[in-house]
This record gives C-alpha cells, sequence and structure tokens, in this order.
C-alpha cells in the first residue's frame, strides 16, 4: 500500500505560464470539436465548463515519458510503460463528463496509470481514491502528483476489482481498463443513483464505454461508444 500523498486542498502546478499554453488550447479545441461530432452517444455537444477548466489546469507533459513529450498535447493515447497508455484526452474528457462530479464527491479511480485521469478528477472533486495494480506505477504516480501538488489524492497498490471498501461508499467511480464484465463488487460500493464509467468488453470483444448506475435494482450497462483500452488486471 502506499501512503497518502496528502491531505490538504489540491495546489495546482502553475499551469497559466506553462509554455505549452498554445498547444494545450489547440488541443482543447480539438477536444470540443470532437465531443461535437460524437454528440450522439455522449447526449451533449458541449462539455460542462468545469471539465474543461480542469482539462486546461493539469499539464499532460508532465505525464509522459520524456521521449514522448513532443506529442503530450496530441490528441491521442501514449505508452507509459509496463504495457500501459495514457488514455487519449478526448476519452479522459468524456469519461470525466459522464461522471458528472460534483465538487463535494469522494471518486475511486481503478487504475491510476501515469495519474492523468486522477489529476483531472482531482481538480473536480474534493477526494479520489486510486488504485494500481503495478507497482512501479503507482510508486511514479504518487511521487509526480505530489510534486505537482494535489493533495486530496489517496493512493494503493492492489487490484482495483475489489475496490477500497474501508473508502466506500463513493460519490462515483471510473475504470480506465476495459472490464470482461461489470464488476459487481465495485457496483456495491457506489451510492445510489450515482456513476461508475468504464469501458467493457473482453479480449477477443468490441469495447464499449458505458455507464453503471448504483441502486437496490438490477445492474444494468448503458452503452455510450466503440473504445479501445488495455485490459483490467486482477479479479
Amino acid at each position: 500500500m502506499l501512503a497518502p500523498v496528502t491531505t490538504d486542498p489540491p495546489r495546482r502546478s502553475g499551469s497559466n505560464a506553462c509554455p505549452h499554453q498554445e498547444c494545450r488550447r489547440r488541443l482543447l479545441d480539438e477536444i470540443a470539436d470532437e465531443v461535437r461530432k460524437t454528440c450522439e452517444y455522449l447526449g451533449t455537444d458541449t462539455l460542462d465548463p468545469r471539465v474543461m477548466s480542469a482539462l486546461a489546469a493539469v499539464p499532460r507533459h508532465e505525464f509522459v515519458p520524456a521521449g514522448s513529450r513532443h506529442l503530450a498535447y496530441e490528441n491521442s493515447p501514449l505508452p507509459i510503460g509496463h504495457g500501459q497508455t495514457i488514455s487519449q484526452p478526448y476519452i479522459v474528457a468524456a469519461m470525466t463528463q459522464l461522471l458528472a462530479l460534483g465538487p463535494d464527491d469522494a471518486i475511486l479511480e481503478i487504475g491510476t496509470g501515469c495519474g492523468y485521469q486522477t489529476a483531472v478528477i482531482a481538480e473536480l472533486a474534493r477526494k479520489v481514491y486510486s488504485i494500481e495494480y503495478v507497482p512501479e506505477l503507482a510508486q511514479e504516480a504518487a511521487e509526480r502528483l505530489a510534486r505537482l501538488g494535489y493533495g486530496n489524492i489517496e493512493l494503493r497498490i492492489g487490484d482495483g476489482w475489489f475496490g477500497w471498501p474501508d473508502a466506500a461508499p463513493f460519490d462515483g467511480i471510473i475504470v480506465t481498463a476495459a472490464a470482461a464484465r461489470i464488476p459487481v463488487t465495485l457496483v456495491a460500493q457506489l451510492k445510489p443513483g450515482r456513476r461508475m464509467v468504464l469501458p467493457i468488453g473482453g479480449p477477443r470483444e468490441e469495447q464499449v464505454l458505458s455507464v453503471v448506475e448504483g441502486g437496490h435494482g438490477p445492474v444494468v450497462a448503458r452503452p455510450i461508444l466503440p473504445v479501445a483500452f488495455v485490459p483490467l488486471k486482477g479479479g
């Protein structure tokens, strides 16, 4: 288990003075355009302004390997080592939008990876609990997020399939790897009426970004749009 990064409110990393600011602005325009093109899937043609602000605030170049930094603000996934990737920014935006976050929310993330999606959520929520299966990625993410001043994130190394029972229930859950089936262990840790956003699909199946709502009725996944993620480890 990793120790908590800190328990203080988040502090942004001075993105307004960032030399990548123009590249980031161009990326935001591309994301907004792609949202308009996929509005029939997302149910909206514009992102919540808070989501756009969070994307603008997080320095994506800090989350990619040094050799890929010239590609950090391209609207595409990039490898981060250990067979994992940093998600396409549009997908990060879409998943964050679908979570419908509030400023007082506590969110569970399965699959910290490099910590980029974690940081975007931390800009919007009160607390983020994030679990990473690969110890090396978890340690790197913890150090990176602490250096960038994100203090409302707690990280843990472990099998995300089983969630974080001692911090449950959550106001939202996001899974950043494809599950072959709905993880009912995670649904049980979701507050009624709140959402889990995850890709669903086995190794030889089409993956579909889906929304599952917490409650006492049948567990049903609402399909959103086709995606491609690395498989969810563990379980």
